[in-house]
């Protein structure tokens, strides 16, 4: 009886899903994304699952004029480019040392927008991502890239929290 329960338990996860798994990974760099990373390691049977890690790069705001403004926004943009690309590098390792097939993407744009329209182009049948927990004037400031994932996602979504101590 509880072998059942527990072959209950690791298969929910899995319910809907029929054959291997598209998973697309949301990352930005911070813990709650590591924390995603772990949740997908720890929830998903690797024979079962490819992932897409997804890094996506926000536009800069256009705060310099004229040549080196130019110059600025693209020595940032290509700092932008390096760190998303060992982002994306690493976390597609710490997958594939799991045993997990992985494909990386970085894209540009809206963070909110870019999950969703790769999540559908793909397509994907489940969105990982973390989620910072912003409330109040942070969150309407900044915005919550995992409500709007939510709300608009064409699959389904697992946002995964880290638990406040």
């Amino acid at each position: 009886m509880a072998r059942a329960a527990k072959d209950q338990a690791e298969n929910a996860v899995y319910q809907g899903f029929v054959g291997d798994v598209k998973i697309l990974l949301a990352i930005d760099g911070s813990k709650f994304s590591e924390a995603a990373t772990q949740a997908v390691i720890a929830q998903m049977r690797p024979k079962e699952a490819e992932v897409r890690v997804l890094h996506v790069t926000e536009p800069l705001l256009a705060t310099y004029g004229g040549m080196e403004g130019a110059y600025v926004r693209r020595a940032v943009a290509e700092e932008q480019r390096a760190d998303a690309e060992s982002l994306v590098t690493h976390t597609a390792k710490v997958l594939r040392d799991a045993g997990f097939q992985v494909t990386t993407a970085i894209e540009g744009g809206s963070a909110k927008s870019v999950i969703i329209d790769s999540a559908t182009q793909w397509p994907a049948e489940l969105i990982v991502t973390g989620s910072h927990g912003r409330k109040g004037l942070g969150r309407f400031l900044m915005g919550s890239v995992a409500e709007a994932v939510v709300r608009h996602a064409p699959c389904s979504v697992q946002v995964v929290r880290i638990p406040k101590k």
